[in-house]
């Protein structure tokens, strides 16, 4: 079983999982732990095959075991998870018409926790392609499962269970950027300071970490690690799946956010195989908004992550692979299939590849800058931040809509928010809703013609800024301890450079019209002409490549467009597979 911060919920409804900013667990257990009726474990034995187990027996064990669903027919199985040491903790027991799956089982993950047999136990074992297949074809019940694994994912954050245990000391940048990245990803996990927890403390003994060896990481398994980087992380926790086989996916789509999950969902939906690559969290810099209001269907507004949470089960629930974190090195077009080369030296073949790889905040040119990024600096504005910040003075940087919905989210936290932009306003980068919000949030003061010129601390990590009026040449210092940046973007196009996509002055990519002929002639190949005429509206310079969302040149930078191109490409990825000479696909 595993867990999700609050905002992974959508809005509520009559029919789906709220989004609040807690969870009541024992009013939704009918829907968190439903109980299938005599008629409904019938119809599911089409799906899987009953297995016996003698009293003791290991069901599954974390790190190790991958299932869709296990229900229970007759008998009981007592969940553990492994706290360190050797250590265990009862989770729960589950008894009959029951059943044991998290969303991660969409997908085939290793388990997170462990199962026994309280005495003999029968279980039908469904597979995660069956389960997929049952949540499609059974609509009713399949409503009911998916909505209990997103209730059990919140539930488990709420309660502090399930995941890895991060053992660190409080305010540490190693433990921060961890943190960050399992919320991010929507994925639970449980911090323990060793200066007020025992049980970290005697792990903290045992293992004796050096400074810049915190935190230190129980995996699922029972496996400790020392300061690990995400992708270790992501390797222990199931995250990562093996990609090392000679599979040719269909679509292989670079970057989750709101366009390349769009894409995964409708490609997998008509029967394309689909494999997403993303670099540290589903969702991109959508996943960064406290809340937009502007996107069609949620009139009371949705946070970036809760919208990209939605997505990224619906992905999983049409069996697409995804794979997090995972960075695209480079990608060759100099045969077919395409090949993208990934940083770990994995090398994945597709018949076509969807660019939606976005872009990224700018980093201000200041000289010790990456130096409090993580301990005072930040590029996100999560609840993670906004506990850090609680009754303080801040300093947020940029004027368009990420910055707006920041802004007004971390003011409900901080005592006060000092919002600074390099331009005279906000009109010509931020939706009028969100300006007329900040104009009406007191604890917001907007300073204009302003940028940041240095920034101070000490060990402990930021302790003040400095910044100057662009105008009058007056400079100021302000003593705060947290600096939020959101500004400007930079395309992610770099690694395409063995490939040659054309792109334009700024770096992003040229699609369709705006792709010149001899851009085209400069990547033809014998089976696909570059000079064919009706070359499609999101097709780069590189026959079979296309670019969607942010990273695409002249896009519109919303998540309502970046959805509605990630959607409209599929039908492209059709006509581009269907004009494949006879054998070659």
């Amino acid at each position: 079983m595993s867990g999700t911060t609050p905002e992974f919920i959508p809005e509520t409804t009559q029919d789906d999982p709220v989004q609040a900013s807690s969870l009541d667990i024992q009013g939704r257990m009918h829907q968190i732990s439903p109980v299938f009726t005599e008629a409904e474990l019938r119809r599911l034995q089409r799906y899987g095959k009953v297995c016996h187990y003698a009293g003791g027996a290991t069901l599954f064990e974390a790190g190790s075991s991958s299932f869709g669903m296990l229900v229970i027919l007759a008998g009981h199985v007592a969940v553990t998870r492994h706290e360190g040491l050797g250590r265990t903790s009862l989770m729960r027991e589950i008894g009959p018409g029951h059943f044991i799956a998290e969303v991660a089982q969409l997908s085939g993950r290793p388990a997170l926790v462990n199962g026994h047999a309280l005495g003999d136990v029968d279980v039908l074992v469904i597979s995660s392609e069956s389960l997929r297949a049952l949540i499609v074809a059974e609509a009713e019940m399949g409503e009911r499962i998916v909505r209990a694994l997103i209730l059990r994912r919140v539930a488990l954050i709420e309660v502090n269970s399930g995941g890895p245990v991060l053992v660190g000391p409080r305010g540490n940048g190693n433990l921060f950027h961890l943190q960050s990245f399992l919320s991010s990803n929507g994925h639970p996990y449980t911090v323990l300071d060793p200066a007020t927890d025992a049980a970290a403390a005697a792990l903290a003994g045992r293992y004796q970490p050096t400074p810049q060896e915190w935190p230190l990481v129980v995996c699922p398994d029972g496996k400790v690690m020392k300061n690990p980087g995400n992708a270790e992380l992501g390797r222990c926790l199931g995250m990562l799946p093996d990609l090392s086989g000679d599979k040719i996916f269909d679509v292989l789509v670079v970057g989750a956010g709101p366009a390349g999950l769009a894409t995964a969902v409708y490609a997998a939906s008509e029967g394309l195989t689909v494999l997403a690559l993303e670099q540290r969290a589903y969702g991109g810099q959508a996943g960064a908004s406290a809340r937009i209001e502007n996107y069609l269907g949620f009139p009371t507004g949705i946070s970036g992550r809760a919208l990209a949470g939605r997505a990224y089960v619906q992905a999983q629930k049409f069996g697409v692979e995804i794979a997090t974190p995972a960075s695209a090195a480079n990608l060759l077009c100099d045969s077919w299939p395409l090949r993208v080369n990934l940083c770990d030296g994995t090398q994945v073949r597709a018949r076509t590849v969807v660019l939606s790889c976005g872009a990224r905040y700018r980093r201000p040119s200041l000289a010790n800058l990456k130096t409090y990024e993580g301990r005072g600096v930040y590029y996100w504005a999560s609840p993670i931040e906004a506990k850090l910040c609680k009754q303080e003075e801040i300093i947020l940087v940029g004027g368009g809509n990420s910055a707006g919905q920041a802004a007004v989210f971390l003011s409900g936290h901080a005592a006060k928010v000092h919002m600074v932009i390099r331009g005279e306003g906000l009109a010509a980068s931020m939706s009028s809703y969100l300006i007329e919000r900040i104009a009406a949030t007191p604890n917001i003061t907007l300073h204009t013609h302003t940028e940041i010129i240095a920034l101070e601390g000490d060990d402990d990590g930021l302790t003040g800024a400095r910044w100057r009026n662009n105008q009058t040449g007056e400079e100021a210092d302000c003593a705060v301890r947290r600096v939020f940046l959101f500004v400007g973007a930079d395309p992610n196009t770099d690694w395409l450079h063995d490939c040659a996509v054309a792109v334009d002055e700024q770096g992003f990519i040229r699609t369709g019209f705006d792709v010149t002929r001899a851009e085209c002639r400069a990547h033809g190949h014998a089976i696909y002409p570059p000079d064919l005429p009706d070359r499609a509206a999101l097709e780069t310079s590189v026959p079979g490549v296309f670019a969607i969302g942010d990273v695409r040149a002249g896009s519109t930078k919303r998540v309502a467009a970046a959805v509605g191109e990630g959607a409209a490409v599929v039908s492209q990825i059709h006509g581009f597979l269907a004009r494949l000479p006879a054998g070659s696909a």
